[in-house]
């Protein structure tokens, strides 16, 4: 361990560190800093209504379209406002062009809002020129906007599927491609006359709850729930083996839940524990690669899952409580896959923890903070109430409020109340952006057979064999999810990827899961594993290493998306009988979760040894071997593979036991 790694990493403590970071891996971290005192107060005043907004049609619905139109126009305003046309603009003025970008965004609105019911009643759905210029003018709004806070990449695939209805009937296209020709009228009127388009069911769930629950996030966080999470982590395992990387785990695990932002995550946490990490021992790669696994992880962690839990109940029609219980067992094996690796690699390498003198203790950190805790355990009661998630959501903004001024440390004032309602506005915008790009893509889904012929391309390359159309289903997954936010990368996937499993009776929920756990780890698989690059950022390491390392510590997550769909028990719901109600979901048979957890426990544990090549003493290649496959024998839900299974992890860990006591690294005391 070199001296300049460790003095390449404290600089990231800095906040104009973290953000300079934050830009090179996140767009949405690109911001201006406008210089007028006016205009930045302008800026502020507009977010704070559009929190104000959606609390509003929250208790008084306006009309679908209408709410729908409003999120989009004023969100698109805010961007257009808040985010510089290029990098290198100039972030303290606002230029003439945005000014107009912002009028125009509001008279998207204005149009819908002033032509509504004769768009509803007299037009009988055909548009006359004035929509289709409105229709226009949105679209390029949309996709600019969502240029300038997310990249090219989504931007450019909502293009490439908004021109497939204009070329689809002509002949040079492949056979399955061809559908019947789409006028300009037919297109665009789909796109901002219907909720099928621009304001379809990815805009209503960002509307409806995304983003009242992000607003619930900017609040936790002015309240100060990170330093609580980063605290009760440091007072749990700080002291443990290799501890500074398990707090990672455990701190990045619970904000990750909660604000659904991986590479936010990464920086923000890991400018905390990363330095840590790396003082006790870890390579500079690998520290990065903890951080990222565990951010991302935080997104498939109940029971708020970066808010994803919302959307896929509102897309497949099973309640929230259905998809959080299902969500709980492969979560944890996937963080005890992580921990395993992290705590067997300290084995390895003598790493020990901080020392507990220097470490806060669990009864003060409760005293202090461990308040704010109870907003998320009445969530969690709210929704398994069936507590309308909206209102949920509203429900336990204000009990944050409440709850933060029981004490002095976490109190709000006025002023943190009005910041936390203008943060959360703006967080949201990212996510609104991606939403009405996606709304391009499933308004494209709905005017043409595109979504079948995807599934039917899928069908096709799988060969008919289900274990096939998995693994590209997989692959289509990852490669649609590349460099989006997990919310977006959800809509898209189970789009296009999901319905193909449909064909295999594989069950809904199982289905959704499925395709939302791999659309997720493209943020940390190469070549655009951007929460990995932002890791390697703060660590000083090498981004491509550190995309790898955080592939192998999240490798039970790609593991256990394949085991719940050939036995969907691992998902602990009767997935044959899951209800609207989330009171009345059914359980498979107690001994069948029993024995599914107990098994894939083990076998998480032990192919993290495998791939660490370490128990209690380093394990030869030979043994790693056999150790893995006995490892992924008992993960495998069956009773035949879990016997085998058990037997070769017991021989091996029987044997490496027996060479550590040889080698006096453990005595016989202690190994009884």
């Amino acid at each position: 361990m070199n001296n300049t790694d460790n003095n390449a990493t404290p600089r990231y403590n800095d906040p104009a560190r973290q953000k300079e970071l934050l830009e090179k891996y996140d767009k949405e971290s690109v911001t201006r800093t406008p210089k007028q005192k006016s205009v930045a107060l302008f800026i502020t005043c507009l977010a704070i209504f559009y929190s104000l907004f959606h609390l509003f049609i929250t208790y008084n619905p306006l009309p679908e379209l209408l709410q729908r139109a409003a999120h989009v126009s004023i969100g698109l305003a805010l961007i257009f406002l808040i985010y510089p046309a290029r990098e290198h603009s100039d972030r303290q003025h606002i230029p003439y062009i945005d000014w107009i970008l912002m009028v125009a965004s509001f008279a998207s609105l204005g149009y819908i809002w002033i032509e509504y019911q004769e768009i509803m009643t007299s037009r009988g759905g055909i548009p006359n020129i004035w929509d289709i210029v409105f229709a226009i003018m949105t679209v390029i709004l949309v996709i600019e906007a969502a240029r300038r806070i997310m990249g090219w990449m989504l931007p450019i695939l909502g293009l490439i599927f908004l021109a497939y209805p204009f070329i689809s009937h002509f002949s040079w296209m492949p056979d399955r491609l061809l559908t019947r020709p789409y006028s300009v009228s037919d297109i665009f009127g789909q796109m901002y006359l219907k909720t099928e388009g621009l304001y379809s069911s990815a805009i209503g769930a960002s509307v409806t709850f995304i983003f009242l629950f992000i607003l619930f996030g900017a609040f936790l966080s002015k309240s100060g729930m990170g330093k609580l999470f980063n605290d009760l982590a440091m007072a749990l395992a700080g002291h443990k083996q290799g501890g500074p990387a398990k707090v990672a785990v455990i701190s990045s695990g619970f904000m990750g839940s909660i604000n659904g932002t991986a590479v936010a995550n990464v920086v923000g946490t890991g400018a905390f524990t990363i330095p840590l990490m790396k003082k006790v021992g870890y390579q500079k790669n690998f520290a990065g690669a903890v951080e990222a696994s565990a951010s991302v992880g935080g997104q498939i962690l109940p029971p708020i899952m970066g808010a994803s839990a919302f959307i896929m109940a509102e897309t497949t029609g099973v309640s929230y409580g259905t998809i959080a219980l299902a969500a709980v067992l492969p979560a944890l094996l996937y963080y005890l896959g992580v921990i395993s690796q992290v705590h067997f690699r300290a084995g390895r390498d003598n790493l020990k923890g901080l020392p507990k003198s220097d470490l806060p203790r669990i009864k003060e950190v409760l005293k202090q903070r461990g308040h704010l805790l109870i907003p998320i355990v009445a969530l969690v009661i709210f929704l398994f109430q069936s507590i309308p998630v909206s209102y949920a959501a509203v429900y336990t903004i204000i009990l944050t409020i409440i709850v933060a001024n029981l004490r002095k440390t976490t109190r709000m004032g006025i002023k943190q109340i009005l910041e936390a309602f203008a943060d959360g506005a703006k967080q949201s915008l990212s996510v609104m952006a991606a939403c009405a790009v996606v709304g391009l893509i499933i308004g494209v889904v709905s005017l043409t057979s595109f979504g079948s012929v995807m599934t039917s391309y899928i069908m096709n390359v799988g060969s008919g064999n289900l274990f096939l159309t998995l693994f590209f289903t997989m692959i289509a997954s990852m490669i649609l999810g590349m460099g989006l936010p997990s919310i977006p990368a959800y809509i898209i996937t189970a789009t296009m990827a999901a319905p193909a499993l449909a064909h295999f009776d594989v069950p809904i929920i199982v289905a959704h899961m499925f395709v939302f756990y791999f659309g997720l780890f493209a943020n940390i698989t190469p070549p655009v594993a951007l929460a990995a690059f932002a890791g390697a950022g703060i660590a000083g390491g090498d981004p491509m290493k550190t995309g790898f390392q955080a592939l192998k510590l999240s490798l039970a997550g790609f593991i256990v998306p394949f085991l719940f769909v050939y036995n969907p028990a691992m998902l602990m719901i009767d997935t044959t009988n899951v209800t609207l109600n989330a009171r009345d979901f059914a359980l498979p048979p107690i001994w069948s979760i029993i024995s599914i957890t107990i098994t894939a426990i083990v076998g998480i544990l032990a192919l993290g040894a495998a791939v660490e090549g370490y128990f209690k003493t380093s394990i030869s290649w030979i043994w790693r071997l056999f150790l893995g496959i006995g490892a992924l024998l008992m993960i495998i839900p069956e009773a035949k593979t879990d016997l085998i299974g058990i037997a070769m992890v017991c021989i091996s860990v029987a044997i490496n036991i027996m060479q550590a006591r040889k080698e006096n690294l453990l005595s016989p005391k202690a190994g009884s």
